[in-house]
C-alpha cells in the first residue's frame, strides 16, 4: 500500500466497520495481519528508514498511546529503544514504528461517555461517583472493562462508559501539585 494512503487510514472508521463482523471473522483478519508483518519485506521497509540513534515515535497498544524514544539498536525482528520519558529500555516491533507521523487517535462514538480506544494512560479524565460527587484523575490503567484513575493518591476502577474528558488547563498548580477543586471526601468501600 503506498505511503500516502496509509496516512488517510481513518482507524474510527475501520473499527466502527469491524463491529459488525464476527467473532471467527476478526480472529481470521488478525491471523492474516500477523501473518502479513511477519513476512520480511515489512521490516526491511523499516529498518531500511531506520539509523541508531534516531528519535522516533512508536505506538505502546498497552497504555493505547504514542511514545517518543531514541533507537539503540536494530535486530532481526525487533528494535531496542530507549523511551525518552520513562528512561527504560523497550524491545518493540518494527511494526509498531510509526516513520509517517500517522494519526493514532480512534475516536469512537459510544451511546456516553468515552469509548476503550479513546483512553490512554496518562490521560485526564472525570467521572460521577456513586455519592454523585464529580471526580477526576489521570489514568493509570486500562482494562477490559474499566479503567483505574488516580484520584487525589485515591485509585478508583471505573467503567468507560462513566468517563468524560477533563482539560488540562482547568488544573491550577500549587506548590507543585495539580489541584482541580476541592478535595473529594475519602470513603472506605464505595468506589465506582
Amino acid at each position: 500500500m503506498p505511503q500516502s494512503d496509509l496516512q488517510l487510514m481513518n482507524y474510527s472508521e475501520i473499527l466502527s466497520q469491524l463491529k459488525a463482523a464476527s467473532a471467527f471473522d476478526l480472529y481470521r483478519l488478525r491471523a492474516a495481519i500477523d501473518r502479513t508483518l511477519d513476512e520480511p519485506t515489512w521490516m526491511i521497509a523499516v529498518q531500511s528508514r531506520l539509523r541508531v540513534g534516531q528519535t522516533i515515535e512508536y505506538f505502546d497498544p498497552q497504555a493505547n498511546a504514542s511514545h517518543t524514544g531514541q533507537l539503540l539498536e536494530l535486530r532481526r525482528k525487533q528494535a531496542v529503544v530507549l523511551d525518552k520519558v520513562a528512561g527504560q529500555r523497550w524491545l518493540i516491533s518494527y511494526a509498531a514504528i510509526n516513520l509517517d507521523g500517522a494519526d493514532v487517535d480512534i475516536r469512537e462514538k459510544p451511546p456516553q461517555g468515552l469509548g476503550r480506544n479513546e483512553v490512554a494512560v496518562g490521560d485526564r479524565v472525570g467521572f460521577l461517583g456513586r455519592d454523585h460527587k464529580e471526580r477526576s484523575g489521570r489514568v493509570i490503567r486500562l482494562n477490559d472493562k474499566t479503567v483505574t484513575i488516580d484520584c487525589e493518591q485515591q485509585q478508583w476502577r471505573v467503567s468507560y462508559s462513566l468517563l468524560h474528558r477533563v482539560l488540562d488547563s482547568d488544573a491550577n498548580i500549587v506548590d507543585g501539585v495539580e489541584v482541580l477543586g476541592p478535595p473529594a471526601e475519602p470513603t472506605r468501600a464505595g468506589k465506582s
